[in-house]
């Protein structure tokens, strides 16, 4: 029979009802929520069908109709998380194994002293718990780092088909492109979702430490292998065992240490600076580059091997001129985590600044965007970024308001006129960007609310106030 449970608890699993009962009181006295089932069988049904993973098991070891090691095995299929503590009067190191290697937390003799098998439990539930709230937390963490990687554009899309496929392997990987493209962002996404993201995400700038030391940042060293050396260091290759190594413009990487660096990749192991034997290790590379890594071959500042090596799998990521069209929504994604982070209630653009955000070229790609999108969330004193929060390369406006849109015509001008032309076109923009509020539309514009009404009247801007409503103007 199918049963459905609302919310996790412990499994008790005994031929014998005497020690069914006797574990299911002691348990439920102590906080623990119970289910109980007569048999191997009976049990392996209950952890099949039930809705959530039981977080500890206990189980006797000889059954009528089967094995605590069967119960075992199908807790292990059910849930990874799960722990189970094997209850046996038969207990043998051979037993112990091969529970042990079923994925069993630990056996216990009958009979048990009670304390004692409270303090296992505990163990096992607080394992049980630690196991799911990090998985619960690796699974958001994935899902943030992902969503991260935006854009619409067939380039962008391309690139995020290739770190889904890519991502499962354990081949290297090269990330090449301009600067500020998102080169370490992709990385850290392929780590995250490839399996390894239980252990660690290392970042070395192979351009930012001296030639001197970054053998030992890399590899480690033992204590006194150098002037300075006072404790043994592990290196960022052991420390990120099980994990990821981002090398950061490996194009700058010295030369002398090119062949360390390949000796690591084909044999998977390190030796340490001063030390005699290696150490075996499990480590993917992914590396990222800004040259044109061929040409660094060609012209012998990089070694070719070693460019095969960590060019196994390649993303080339696409400067954001080459995808305008993703920059509104890499923008707005920019606004929405600046502004939480800043406390701020910046929610949007004028389209005035939209449009000058999508005809810049941005030199700086992405993390050029971003700079300009943060100087703006800091600036803003309304809910919307306008054309004044831009930078001038940006928005083409200089500091003189107007100059920009008006030039002193080669037969003259009615100054009046011209003048009386930019405070309306200015009035309009600050309205456009407060959303018709007329007394934020006045501190944008460093003028009093009187002041404002007035213009307002002067210019026959009262409809203009407050474009989406037919009622009274907005205060």
């Amino acid at each position: 029979m199918s049963l459905r449970l609302p919310e996790p608890r412990d499994l008790i699993v005994d031929d014998e009802p005497s020690i069914r009962q006797t574990l299911a009181i002691l348990l439920r006295r102590n906080g623990y929520i119970c289910s109980v089932s007569s048999g191997a069988l009976s049990a392996i049904e209950l952890l099949r069908d039930a809705l959530q993973p039981f977080p500890v098991i206990l189980t006797d070891l000889s059954m009528p109709d089967g094995s605590g090691l069967d119960v075992i095995s199908a807790a292990a299929q059910r849930s990874q998380h799960s722990q189970t503590i094997l209850l046996t009067a038969h207990s043998t190191v051979e037993n112990a194994v091969a529970a042990m290697k079923l994925g069993a937390y630990d056996f216990m003799s009958k009979p048990y002293a009670q304390d004692e098998l409270l303090v296992l439990v505990e163990r096992a539930f607080e394992k049980f718990s630690l196991l799911e709230e990090n998985s619960s937390l690796r699974a958001k963490i994935l899902k943030d780092s992902s969503s991260k990687l935006v854009g619409k554009s067939p380039k962008m899309q391309q690139v995020m088909s290739l770190v889904k496929s890519m991502a499962p392997t354990r081949s290297s990987v090269l990330l090449t492109g301009e600067s500020g493209t998102g080169k370490e962002l992709v990385a850290q996404v392929i780590h995250e979702k490839s399996g390894r993201d239980a252990g660690r995400f290392l970042v070395v700038n192979c351009g930012a430490l001296p030639e001197n030391l970054m053998e030992s940042e890399l590899f480690g060293h033992e204590k006194g292998a150098f002037t300075g050396a006072s404790q043994k260091t592990l290196g960022v290759f052991r420390e990120a065992n099980g994990g990821t190594v981002f090398l950061d413009e490996i194009g700058e990487l010295p030369f002398s240490l090119q062949v360390k660096l390949l000796r690591v990749l084909q044999e998977r192991k390190v030796r340490p600076v001063g030390a005699t034997r290696e150490e075996a290790i499990d480590v993917r590379v992914i590396a990222a580059t800004n040259r044109n890594m061929e040409d660094e071959v060609k012209a012998g500042r990089f070694r070719q091997d070693l460019y095969y090596r960590i060019n196994v799998l390649r993303i080339e990521l696409p400067p954001l001129r080459e995808r305008k069209e993703d920059i509104p929504t890499l923008a707005l994604s920019f606004i929405e985590r600046m502004s939480r982070e800043a406390g701020r209630e910046v929610v949007g653009f004028t389209p005035d600044a939209l449009r000058a955000l999508s005809k810049y070229e941005f030199e700086g790609n992405v993390r050029e965007l971003e700079n300009i999108i943060e100087r703006a969330v800091a600036l803003s004193v309304v809910s919307k970024i306008g054309l004044g929060d831009l930078p001038t390369q940006v928005s083409g406006v200089t500091d003189a308001p107007g100059a920009a849109l008006y030039e002193l015509p080669a037969e003259g001008c009615h100054l009046d006129d011209v003048i009386s032309e930019v405070e309306r076109r200015l009035i309009i923009s600050a309205l456009e960007r407060t959303d018709g509020v007329r007394t934020k539309a006045a501190q944008v514009l460093n003028i009093s609310f009187r002041s404002l009404r007035y213009r307002l009247e002067k210019h026959g801007l009262e409809d203009e106030a407050s474009p989406r409503s037919s009622g009274p103007l907005s205060l």
